[in-house]
């Protein structure tokens, strides 16, 4: 499980997490949830991302906030696969948006059935394209309202208080949904302006098209934990607050191995980022500090989708003679040491640690 000698300490971090993705799976392969998604296709497509592996990286810190906060993990567990489920139909609609191919090492849910739709149905290419999207649209909108199924499951299967999970699933439809949304719509926007923003802009977007679910796992876990529907106690605000920033700090070091990763781990291709012309951190500091010769190339590479591996190699290679990668992690390395200062509110125990290790893998991770 640990891909390099710098995550040796996070051993017992991730047997944490790998006993509640257990508990997540098995959770969500009930009979019961699986005999809901008809036809076939959908049924697959619901489930290809969830079966295809991932990290559960937002559903294990709500259940560690949860107990960090002496609550019952397991009452907790409904919230924490709706976060994972709400998730993934974000993973499918921006597969689509982003236009890639592969995901968690597997094709994306609409390449997936635009493939399928040519063998089994024998469409045109044009038509089975068409059919792959749809398949993607379909599989999101079923996910988003399993997503809402589940976070009711907390009350009427676990028992947790009424209000508390209807102050859940409000604040996630009347602002985690909107901010993600805008976090994407700007994140496409943004693309090949990197000379037009500045950092603020830059991390704002990211902090809404990643952070704000971050924080809102973080703030159910502790909801639960505390029976606290408003969240105004001290310690779910430092959990919340803890939670955004290494959110944050989680995309950046996502667009940093979007770069220099190893596709082989990220299970998905190095440098769609680039191709896409995606403004991160990274194009930023690059564009501020490049001459102009390396503004040019820079320019040629970034955003055209026909930039072959070795261009990507010769980017990834500048930006670490420019040390825009050193920066970029800088930024990073900085919010999760501002986000440890806020567990401090919590009580010393086990779980405390285990989410300073989750917010010290989030940066140093490989994949």
């Amino acid at each position: 499980m640990v891909s390099s000698a710098g995550e040796r300490n996070f051993d017992a971090l991730l047997d944490a997490v790998e006993s509640r993705k257990r508990m997540l799976r098995d959770y969500l392969m009930q009979e019961r949830f699986v005999q809901r998604f008809c036809p076939a296709h959908i049924r697959e497509a619901v489930y290809s991302y969830l079966a295809g592996g991932g990290k559960l990286l937002r559903p294990a810190v709500a259940m560690l906030a949860c107990g960090a906060l002496g609550g019952d993990e397991r009452r907790a567990l409904p919230v924490a696969a709706a976060i994972e489920v709400f998730h993934t139909w974000t993973l499918v609609h921006d597969d689509v948006i982003d236009r890639d191919d592969t995901r968690r090492g597997l094709p994306t849910v609409h390449r997936d059935f635009a493939r399928r739709a040519a063998q089994e149905f024998s469409w045109s290419a044009a038509d089975a394209e068409h059919y792959g999207m749809t398949i993607a649209m379909l599989t999101g909108d079923v996910q988003q309202a399993w997503a809402w199924s589940l976070l009711f499951e907390a009350h009427f299967e676990r028992g947790v208080a009424a209000e508390v999970v209807l102050q859940l699933a409000q604040e996630l439809a009347s602002q985690v949904t909107p901010q993600l949304v805008e976090g994407e719509t700007l994140d496409v926007q943004y693309a090949g302006r990197a000379r037009e923003l500045d950092e603020d802009q830059i991390i704002d977007m990211l902090w809404k098209k990643t952070g704000a679910l971050y924080e809102f796992a973080g703030r159910a876990g502790a909801a639960i934990a505390l029976n606290d529907a408003d969240g105004s106690q001290p310690e779910a605000i430092a959990i919340a607050r803890f939670c955004r920033l290494c959110g944050a700090a989680f995309q950046i070091q996502d667009d940093i191995l979007g770069v220099v990763g190893d596709a082989g781990q990220l299970g998905k291709p190095v440098g769609s980022d680039i191709r896409e012309g995606k403004s991160t951190l990274l194009t930023l500091k690059a564009l501020e500090l490049a001459d102009d010769r390396q503004r040019r190339q820079i320019e040629r590479i970034v955003g055209d989708t026909m930039s072959s591996a070795e261009d990507v190699q010769a980017l990834a290679a500048l930006f670490r003679e420019l040390g825009v990668i050193s920066e970029a992690q800088a930024v990073s390395h900085g919010m999760v040491s501002d986000a440890l200062a806020h567990l401090r509110a919590l009580p010393n125990s086990e779980y405390r640690t285990l989410l300073a290790q989750w917010a010290q893998y989030l940066i140093q991770r490989q994949f």
